[in-house]
């Protein structure tokens, strides 16, 4: 059974509530490893973790950098280096914010990977959305796909006249600074038509609207983001009520 476009945008938020507040890095490795298996499963495993490296990698090493050598709370010293420790208080803290960040990554980009947005869109019209929130929706899950297929023309295009990219890392970063100005050109370009476009379809103007998308919403699946919504606002409360005393005690 395909997953209505709400159910599976439900699924992903609720489960990055749910880990983020139960705190647990067993169960944040536990969800991510999920959140592979089901990449996998879609065929979208490796843009899925190409994706997550480009935006984990800098944290993970910022996280590092910050709790694993600057921990005010750490005792257990395994290493020393003038003011840096390293203590195994703030590795396990890193290690923490870590999982449970990689976690919440991975579920998003497998719903932005798989979801269609087309029919993402028409779910929200069907729910009275404000068409301004669904187009800037529709425009983040569309924007790394777009910018990464005119990057690859715009390469394609400057190698056609001449440009040698070697295999050093100075040649590619020249490389990438004469891609960066025609691709912000482009999509400045492209936001203009884009705006011509939505404006001659009287997108700012009210009253109802329709859709030749039609989409079936069994009332299982509703249930389940009912049960789903109510999940992540229980784990919410629970994390409150267990983390006042200690809040107050300090």
């Amino acid at each position: 059974m395909r997953l209505h476009p709400l159910t599976a945008l439900t699924a992903a938020c609720c489960a990055a509530v749910i880990t983020t507040a139960a705190g647990s890095w067993p169960l944040s490795v536990a969800v991510a490893v999920a959140a592979v298996l089901l990449a996998a499963r879609a065929g979208v495993a490796v843009r899925v973790l190409l994706a997550a490296g480009v935006i984990l990698a800098p944290l993970f090493l910022s996280l590092l950098v910050l709790h694993g050598l600057f921990f005010p709370e750490g005792h257990t010293v395994l290493a020393q280096w003038g003011p840096a420790r390293v203590t195994a208080e703030g590795l396990s803290f890193a290690l923490e914010l870590a999982s449970r960040t990689a976690a919440c990554v991975l579920l998003l980009l497998l719903f932005s990977f798989t979801v269609s947005v087309p029919d993402l869109l028409t779910a929200l019209a069907a729910r009275r959305i404000p068409p301004q929130f669904s187009f800037v929706l529709a425009s983040t899950l569309t924007l790394v796909p777009a910018m990464a297929e005119r990057v690859e023309k715009i390469r394609q295009a400057q190698e056609a006249r001449g440009l040698v990219v070697g295999r050093g890392l100075l040649s590619r970063l020249a490389a990438a600074r004469l891609q960066a100005v025609p691709l912000v050109l482009g999509l400045v370009e492209d936001a203009g038509l884009r705006a011509q476009a939505l404006d001659a379809r009287g997108f700012g103007t009210t009253g109802p609207r329709t859709s030749y998308r039609q989409l079936q919403d069994p009332p299982a699946q509703r249930i389940v983001r009912a049960a789903a919504l109510l999940l992540a606002a229980a784990a919410v409360v629970l994390r409150l009520i267990t983390a006042w005393p200690a809040a107050v005690h300090s």
